[in-house]
């Protein structure tokens, strides 16, 4: 998310994988499967080279946070009793929680479907202040965020 958040901020900026583990204290390696994963399924588009970097490939209005956090971590079992393949509680066929987790587990992406990009951005001014990138120089033309810092939309 925070990948999106840094994107959906400056808006006509590529900005690179360094410039957000800068700002968000993340690894480089991490950032770039994150990225490779974000672009290969439509969210960003990255451009190599020099005046490389990503932006959104979509509106910031149309990304809902439920959907990425699904594909980041839908994977990864909840509990042990969530994978099939390594479980070995011994409380599988009696237990009443599964069940119960499971429910809250759908309640938590329900809830995070309702969210989307624009909404955790527009108007946060403390994050736009963190994560905005001033305006730079790219093959002779400028590029850059044009809206600034002013707190304006920033989808």
């Amino acid at each position: 998310m925070r990948v999106l958040m840094a994107c959906a901020v400056n808006p006509g900026t590529n900005i690179t994988k360094s410039d957000i583990a800068e700002k968000c204290n993340a690894s480089k390696n991490h950032l770039g499967q994150v990225i490779r994963q974000l672009a290969r399924l439509g969210y960003v588009r990255a451009l190599r080279g020099r005046n490389g970097g990503l932006v959104l490939a979509m509106p910031a209005s149309d990304i809902r946070v439920g959907a990425v956090f699904r594909l980041f971590e839908a994977d990864l079992p909840f509990a042990e009793c969530f994978d099939e393949k390594e479980n070995n509680c011994p409380l599988i066929d009696t237990c009443w929680l599964k069940p119960a987790l499971k429910k809250a587990v759908e309640s938590f992406y329900e809830t995070l479907d309702e969210i989307s990009l624009a909404d955790l951005v527009e108007g946060n001014r403390e994050l736009e202040d963190m994560l905005y990138l001033p305006l730079r120089r790219s093959g002779g033309a400028l590029s850059g965020n044009c809206i600034g810092r002013s707190g304006a939309d920033a989808s």
